[in-house]
């Protein structure tokens, strides 16, 4: 238990040998003091250490792995007054046996019976009452991890099921499209057929923790324009603004094309002439700065479903950065701005 109290196990070795020493010194110091024979005392030292000792442990391992609570208390005094009585019976009758000639020091062994008991005895109540704090603080601390792991495996289940939303959310949307073109315009269904297939193997099988350079996120968010080109022709230009600095920065992979599919609804919904998206990037301190920018009548209605992307990349950003602070959206002269703070892994 104690080995448990100290990052290295050792340490608590040398502790437990060091307070054995340390006993043995004082004890013999009182001895000769009291006016026992040097050789004597040596050898009574010894023996009373030794039992010390062997009290240090077994309170170490009786109260680490049973700690008494409610009406078994008494054994924090019981067992450590116990076993102090019996080791100084044990001391006295051995050293007795061993100095039967010394009628002097047999006398002395007898005389002080209750002293050698009442001085073990606290200190091996003391020894006891450590233990069962290191037990206790052991225990707090084997809670803690086993809480931080299960925030862990719960932060992680719930980012997973955050990736797997995004897919199927805009694989639906995409698959509506193709549906609606393949009578009409049955060669821009095959386009984006293809090119939601592209789409679909470059990012599928990416890994939800894998962070990507911008410049790499933009490549698949190219793609994805790709395809909402075919659903929208002409109506749709999305133009980056993109500062040098920024393309090597890292982003987590896939948190922007939700952004951006949701600015694209504001944007055409309702709207019936050329529309226009802004993407900026810049650095602002250790931050990446991304604002997306897109007109939307504010007469009509919000087209049913908008909102997934907002608040999927927010619960996102909160399990990965603990922070809701990192995504601001706002609505003035017709114009819908988000703006999106990532901060830099150093």
């Amino acid at each position: 238990m104690f080995s448990k109290a100290f990052s290295n196990p050792s340490k608590s070795i040398w502790i437990v040998q060091g307070a054995g020493v340390i006993w043995f010194l004082v004890t013999f110091g009182l001895l000769v003091f009291y006016g026992i024979d040097q050789s004597t005392a040596i050898v009574d030292s010894l023996v009373f250490a030794l039992l010390f000792s062997l009290g240090v442990n077994m309170l170490d391992r009786v109260f680490g792995f049973y700690i008494p609570k409610g009406s078994n208390n008494w054994l924090l005094l019981g067992v450590p007054l116990i076993f102090s009585f019996l080791a100084v019976l044990s001391h006295q009758y051995l050293l007795r046996w061993i100095y039967s000639d010394q009628e002097t020091y047999r006398d002395f062994l007898k005389s002080h019976f209750y002293l050698r008991w009442a001085i073990l005895g606290l200190a091996e109540t003391l020894v006891g009452l450590i233990a069962i704090v290191v037990s206790k603080l052991e225990q707090q601390n084997e809670a803690q991890k086993r809480e931080v792991m299960m925030n862990e495996l719960s932060r992680e289940a719930e980012l997973t099921q955050l990736r797997q939303q995004l897919q199927p959310h805009f694989l639906f949307n995409s698959l509506n499209s193709i549906s609606a073109l393949t009578v009409s315009q049955p060669q821009k269904a095959r386009e984006m057929v293809l090119q939601l297939s592209d789409f679909l193997r470059g990012t599928i099988r990416k890994d939800h923790q894998q962070w990507v350079s911008l410049d790499e996120e933009l490549t698949y968010l190219k793609m994805y324009l790709d395809i909402e080109r075919v659903r929208f022709g002409h109506r749709l230009e999305v133009v980056f603004d993109l500062a040098d600095e920024v393309k090597q920065m890292r982003v987590p992979q896939l948190l922007i094309q939700p952004l951006l599919e949701n600015a694209i609804k504001h944007g055409l919904y309702g709207i019936t002439e050329d529309v226009k998206i802004l993407v900026q990037a810049y650095k602002e301190q250790n931050y990446l700065m991304l604002k997306i920018e897109n007109p939307f009548d504010p007469e009509v209605a919000a087209p049913k479903g908008t909102g997934f992307g907002l608040s999927s990349v927010d619960r996102r950003l909160f399990l990965l950065f603990g922070r809701k602070d990192l995504l601001e959206s706002k609505a003035e002269d017709s114009l819908f701005t988000v703006i999106l703070k990532i901060p830099q892994q150093k």
